[in-house]
C-alpha cells in the first residue's frame, strides 16, 4: 500500500474464474505444510515490524478467537451457544497455533461452521415447501451482532424460518407474487449451499490469518496468493471496472469504498455500505439475483468489456430488510488520472450591492502520473500541478475572492502530493511527521518556495475524508492558513508498508501471498495525530454518514490517538478570533435556506431508520410503512418546493437529483471569510485576489 494511500477494504475486488465445485462436499479441510510455513512467517513479521510491537501472546490469541468467530458468523446465526463454549478450549491456544504453524484449530472450527452452514441451507429450503402466514402478526430481528447464541436447534430453526419469511416479504414488495419470491429464494440458497462447497484451504487460511492481523489493527492484512494478484491489479488502477472495493458481509456483497477516478464516484448514486442484491448485463438484461454469492463470482459479473454497462440493485446501507432498493447504471471504464482529477467551478455570491466570486476545486484523490515522471516526462499529471493549473485558469477568468478545496470521499493517495499542495498556500516549511516503529519521528516538507494562492480558504471535508486528505486538512488548520469545514475526518494516521512473502520462500515453492503491516504513525505539525479522531471541523455541517459505521473508531482495534512533540514551524495569524462570526452567520443563513432545511429532514430520517434493529414480518404492514416511507419523502420535498416558490410534484418518483447544500454553504462561509477576517477585508469584493 503506498505511504498515506487510500482506506482500502482487505477483501477488495476479488477478481478470479469460478471454481469447480468439490465432488466431495463432506470431507473436512486440513492445513497444508505451506500454511504452516506462512503463519510462522507471518507472526514474527507482525512481532518484529508491526507498529504496536506487541508480542503474540495469550491476550491475543482470546481477541483471536472472538475476531475469527465474528468473521464466520457476525449474525450469530450459524453457531449454537454448545458451539461457543466448545471453542473456548483454544481460547488461549491459538497464539501457539500461530507461532509453531500448528493451524489446525482454525480448520476445525471452520469444519464445525460448515457443517451447520449445509444444515442452515438445508433447512431454509425445506421452509419454502409451505407458504408462510404473510397476515401473523410477528417481528423479524436483523441486526444480532450483540445478540446471545442460540441454544438449541429449534431456536436456529425458529431464527431461519423468520429470516427466510423476511426474504420472501422483501421481494414480495418489489411486486413478486409469492411462487415467484419461492423461485427467486430457492435459487439463491441452492446457489449460497454450492458457493460454500466450492471454499479452499487456502480460503480458510486467509480468513483467519487476517483474523489475526487484524487484532494488532485493521488496515494490516494477509493476502493469499490468489488475492494478491488481484491487489496488485487494483493499485495499478489498470482494470476495467466501476471503481468500486467490495467485500462480503453476511451474505450480501458491500461496497466498502468508492473508488477515485471511476464511473462509480463518477455518478455519485453507489455509496458505501450499499449493499448490492442482483446485477445485470447491459443497459436491459435480465437482473441476476446474487445474494449469497461468493464475492469473486459477484465481481466476474459487475467487471466486464471497456465500454459497456452494467446494472446494480442495491439495497441502501444500513437499510432495513425491505427498504426500496435502488436501481443504478453504470459504464465500465478504466480508471484513468483523467477521470480522477481535480476539477473547478465558480460560485457567484450575491452580498449587498456586489458580488463575490468564491471558486471551488474538487480533489477526489492525491494522484501522480509516476510512470510519465520515472520517464522524464515535465508534463506530467498530479493533484498539485492541477490544482495550480486550475488556479491560474481563475486568475485568467478575472479572478476569485476565495477558494474552497472540496475533499469530501477523498480517501488519499500519494503522500508527496499532499505535502506539495499545502505548499500551494503557505510558505515552504514542514508539512506532517512520520514516527516509525522503532521510534525515529521525520518531519516531511515540500520544496515549494512560494504559495500560489494567498486569498481566503476553506476546506471542504467529510467522514470519507481520510490519510492524505487528513494531512492537508490539518496542514491547513495548524498554520491558520485556512478554515476546515463539513464533518470529522476519516481518522486513518497509520501507514502500512506491503511485504511479498515469496521472498522469504528460500528453497520452497513460491505460493505464500503477501502481507501489508502498519509500520508507522502520522502526525500533524503540532504533534497530535490524525489516528482515529482525524481533524475536527472549525465549522460542523450535517451529513448522512454515520461515525459510528465509518471511520476509524468505529472499527475494532484500530490504534489509539497519541502526541509526539511538535515540529519547528511558524503559524500564520491564527483563525480562531473569526470561527465564532463565522459560525454566527452560517445559523442565521441555514435558518432560512430551504435545500439545506430539507437536507436536515432526509438527514434525521435516515438516522431513525438507523437505529430499527428489527421488522415486521406482517406483508400488509411492510406495505403500509413503505408506502408511508414514500409518501414521507414526497411530502418533503414538495415543502422544499413550496419554500423556494416551485411547483409541487405528483409522485415521489419524480424527485430528482438535490442540489448540493454542503457545497453552496461551504461557498457562503468562504464568502464570509472574506469579509470578517482582517487579513482580507481590505479586498474589494468582486475584485480579484492575489
Amino acid at each position: 500500500m503506498a505511504v498515506a494511500g487510500a482506506v482500502i477494504g482487505v477483501a477488495a475486488l476479488l477478481l478470479g474464474t469460478a471454481r469447480t465445485p468439490t465432488t466431495a462436499a463432506t470431507v473436512d479441510f486440513a492445513p497444508t505444510e505451506r500454511h504452516a510455513r506462512v503463519a510462522r512467517l507471518v507472526s514474527s513479521m507482525f512481532e518484529r515490524s508491526h507498529y504496536r510491537q506487541a508480542p503474540v501472546n495469550d491476550p491475543v490469541s482470546s481477541l483471536v478467537l472472538d475476531r475469527y468467530l465474528e468473521s464466520l458468523d457476525g449474525s450469530r446465526s450459524y453457531f449454537l451457544a454448545s458451539d461457543i463454549a466448545d471453542f473456548e478450549r483454544y481460547r488461549y491456544q491459538l497464539d501457539d497455533a500461530i507461532t509453531s504453524g500448528r493451524v489446525e484449530p482454525a480448520f476445525a472450527i471452520f469444519n464445525r461452521y460448515q457443517e451447520l452452514s449445509r444444515e442452515r441451507m438445508k433447512f431454509a429450503l425445506s421452509v419454502l415447501e409451505k407458504e408462510p402466514d404473510f397476515a401473523l402478526d410477528e417481528s423479524f430481528e436483523f441486526d444480532r451482532r450483540e445478540a446471545p447464541w442460540a441454544k438449541s436447534r429449534e431456536e436456529l430453526d425458529e431464527l431461519w424460518r423468520k429470516r427466510v419469511k423476511n426474504d420472501a416479504i422483501s421481494l414480495m414488495l418489489t411486486d413478486k407474487t409469492w411462487p415467484e419470491a419461492r423461485d427467486v429464494l430457492r435459487k439463491r440458497y441452492e446457489r449460497a449451499a454450492k458457493r460454500g462447497e466450492q471454499i479452499t484451504p487456502d480460503d480458510v487460511f486467509e480468513n483467519f490469518m487476517n483474523a489475526f492481523a487484524h487484532v494488532f489493527d485493521p488496515h494490516s492484512s494477509y493476502f493469499s496468493p490468489r488475492n494478491s494478484e488481484e491487489y496488485r491489479i487494483q493499485m495499478s488502477l489498470s482494470y476495467e471496472g466501476i471503481g468500486a472495493s467490495l467485500q462480503m458481509i453476511d451474505d450480501y456483497v458491500t461496497v466498502m469504498e468508492i473508488l477515485p477516478g471511476g464511473s462509480a464516484q463518477q455518478s455519485g448514486e453507489l455509496k458505501a455500505t450499499d449493499r448490492i442484491v442482483s446485477v445485470g448485463q447491459g443497459k436491459s438484461g435480465e437482473m441476476v439475483d446474487v445474494v449469497g454469492w461468493r464475492l469473486d463470482d459477484v465481481v466476474q459479473l459487475i467487471r466486464g468489456p471497456l465500454g459497456s454497462h452494467v446494472r446494480l440493485q442495491v439495497l441502501p446501507g444500513k437499510a432495513s430488510p425491505g427498504t426500496a432498493e435502488k436501481l443504478i447504471a453504470l459504464p465500465r471504464a478504466k480508471i484513468t488520472l483523467d477521470s480522477q482529477a481535480a476539477k473547478k467551478e465558480l460560485k457567484t455570491i450575491d452580498r449587498g450591492d456586489g458580488k463575490i466570486r468564491v471558486g471551488v476545486i474538487t480533489v477526489p484523490s492525491f494522484y501522480q502520473d509516476y510512470n510519465a515522471r520515472a520517464a522524464g516526462d515535465e508534463n506530467f499529471r498530479s493533484t498539485t500541478r492541477d490544482v495550480r493549473r486550475l488556479l491560474e485558469e481563475f486568475e485568467a477568468e478575472g479572478g476569485i475572492d476565495g477558494l474552497v478545496l472540496d475533499l469530501r470521499e477523498n480517501g488519499g493517495g500519494h503522500l508527496t502530493e499532499a505535502i506539495d499542495l499545502v505548499n500551494l498556500f503557505v510558505p515552504k516549511g514542514p508539512v506532517v511527521q512520520l514516527r516509525e516503529t522503532g521510534g525515529r519521528v521525520e518531519a516531511l516538507e515540500s520544496e515549494q518556495r512560494e504559495p500560489a494562492f494567498t486569498g481566503p480558504l476553506t476546506i471542504l471535508v467529510d467522514r470519507f475524508s481520510a490519510s492524505a486528505s487528513e494531512i492537508f486538512a490539518a496542514a491547513m488548520q495548524d498554520y491558520g492558513r485556512g478554515v476546515v469545514i463539513g464533518q470529522e475526518t476519516y481518522g486513518k494516521g497509520s501507514v502500512q508498508n506491503l511485504y511479498p512473502l515469496d521472498r522469504y520462500a528460500i528453497g520452497q515453492d513460491p505460493g505464500y501471498g503477501q502481507l501489508t503491516v502498519t509500520i508507522g504513525m502520522y502526525y500533524r505539525v503540532t504533534g497530535d495525530s490524525t489516528q482515529n479522531r482525524g481533524v475536527q471541523p472549525d465549522i460542523r455541517l450535517p451529513s448522512a454518514i454515520s461515525p459510528e459505521e465509518v471511520g476509524e473508531s468505529s472499527r475494532e482495534s484500530s490504534l489509539p490517538w497519541n502526541r509526539i512533540r511538535p515540529a519547528d514551524f511558524k503559524r500564520q495569524d491564527s483563525l480562531a478570533p473569526v470561527i465564532a462570526d463565522l459560525q454566527t452567520r452560517h445559523d442565521k443563513r441555514i435558518g432560512a435556506d430551504p435545500d439545506y432545511q430539507h437536507m436536515l429532514r432526509e438527514i434525521s430520517e435516515l438516522e431513525q431508520m438507523r437505529k430499527q434493529k428489527s421488522v415486521s414480518l406482517n406483508l400488509e404492514r411492510r406495505r403500509a410503512e413503505r408506502a408511508k416511507a414514500t409518501s414521507g419523502q414526497l411530502v418533503r420535498e414538495n415543502e422544499r418546493r413550496a419554500a423556494l416558490g416551485v411547483e409541487p410534484l405528483d409522485e415521489a418518483s419524480e424527485i430528482e437529483d438535490l442540489p448540493d447544500s454542503l457545497l453552496a454553504e461551504a461557498a457562503q462561509i468562504t464568502a464570509d471569510l472574506t469579509e470578517v477576517e482582517p487579513r482580507y477585508v481590505a479586498r474589494n469584493p468582486g475584485s480579484p485576489s492575489t
